[in-house]
């Protein structure tokens, strides 16, 4: 659903993309445009979430606090020029759909390693990124065994970075790393000029990112309503 220059999406109910995008941003905050949001989750009884940014601005968080909804997640968007980088020599290459599921198990075993209730939702999922428009695939290897995946979305210029994790027994390697450097190369080389990823403030993925350059944005938080 589109409203009040944001959209709502529903990817089920314990889906961590079911949430608003962009409240706040396009058309200022009002509590007429927060029920309509609100009916939307309500009536398919998912738990009503908005991912907003401190641009929405003071007036929007505290209608978002008087409406009884508490902060529940934080994170760092970040960005940087696309540009050449140097390689690292691990060897990283693109997949397509004859490996997505050696791309799936990759990927589900290293985000749910820090994230076990997600694991249930990436199983389903992870097949179905390899198979989006605008998005490739990448997976970094160790000896010829897969350790990290992460996958690229461009978009008008846009090189979104997202989805990168690495199997625990293959970490510290350096995989990260060579994930980012290869995810550039092929934005730089499809024409792209500006990348950005979100990441955890503080972790070891928003630290990554700002030794290749990434720089922050701004720290968006994810706001839940109460249950009375």
């Amino acid at each position: 659903m589109e409203a009040a220059g944001a959209c709502a999406v529903f990817d089920g109910v314990n889906s961590p993309v079911t949430q608003s995008f962009g409240l706040g941003i396009f058309e200022e905050l009002s509590a007429e445009s927060l029920d309509a949001f609100e009916r939307f989750f309500q009536e398919r009884k998912a738990p009503v979430q908005h991912e907003v940014s401190p641009l929405a601005g003071v007036q929007a968080l505290e209608l978002l606090c008087k409406r009884g909804y508490s902060p529940v997640e934080l994170s760092s968007v970040m960005y940087r020029a696309v540009a050449t980088v140097e390689q690292s020599g691990i060897a990283v290459r693109t997949v397509g759909p004859d490996e997505a599921a050696v791309w799936a198990n990759v990927s589900a075993r290293g985000w749910s390693h820090e994230h076990p209730e997600l694991r249930e939702f990436l199983e389903q999922s992870m097949w179905l990124c390899t198979a989006r428009d605008e998005a490739i695939s990448f997976l970094a290897e160790i000896d010829g065994v897969p350790g990290a995946a992460g996958s690229l979305c461009l978009h008008e210029g846009v090189a979104l970075f997202g989805g990168a994790a690495t199997v625990p027994e293959l970490r510290r390697r350096g995989l990260q790393s060579a994930l980012m450097e290869a995810r550039m190369r092929y934005a730089m080389e499809h024409g792209c000029d500006l990348a950005m990823m979100v990441a955890e403030p503080g972790s070891n993925s928003q630290r990554n990112a700002e030794r290749m350059g990434f720089r922050i944005a701004y720290t968006r938080t994810k706001w839940r309503l109460g249950e009375d």
